[in-house]
């Protein structure tokens, strides 16, 4: 069996941390800021982990070996 393409849109989005969670950017942050809180967009600053649901599915479908 051939080996699987990485999704290039994913590799720019998600990253694996050490223990194999994935981590991904926070939403809502690149513009229209003045309507959103100061709380919001402190807490949106870094990055998050992604849901547990969804990490199997990044993980098997977008980033097969941990790209």
């Amino acid at each position: 069996m051939p080996k699987m393409k990485t999704k290039s849109s994913a590799k720019k989005r998600f990253r694996l941390t050490g223990t194999g969670k994935v981590r991904g950017n926070v939403a809502f942050k690149r513009h229209c800021l003045s309507a959103k809180s100061s709380k919001m967009k402190r807490q949106a600053r870094g990055t998050f982990v992604v849901a547990e649901v969804d990490t199997a599915n990044v993980k098997r479908f977008y980033l097969p070996y941990g790209a």
